[in-house]
């Protein structure tokens, strides 16, 4: 016959794999004046991440672009590759780079 004992835990003991983060450092990159805006052009099978004719935030990624992608927070607040045909590069004056990032 089995016998079942109840433990008791006074917290968590974290597996050492749980320790490392499967999450981008990216996507929890505060904004700032810095941050380069691209303009959304194209969402061909992105139409519930991406919306066209809007801004969007471009975080800096070289390997990304080394493939002709780009580093974007979407619309799920999380960034994202895409294709770098889909934006298009901004020239933003410093106080509205500013704005933009104050206001998301």
């Amino acid at each position: 016959m089995a016998h079942w004992s109840r433990q008791s835990y006074i917290g968590t003991r974290h597996m050492a794999s749980a320790k490392k983060s499967s999450k981008s450092n990216s996507s929890s990159h505060k904004r700032n004046k810095n941050d380069a805006f691209v303009l959304c052009v194209r969402n061909d099978g992105y139409a519930a991440s991406l919306e066209r004719r809007k801004l969007y935030a471009a975080l800096p990624d070289e390997s990304a672009a080394k493939h002709d992608l780009v580093r974007i927070v979407d619309e799920s607040g999380e960034d994202y590759l895409y294709p770098a045909d889909y934006f298009l590069a901004l020239r933003l004056p410093a106080n509205v780079k500013l704005a933009l990032s104050k206001a998301s």
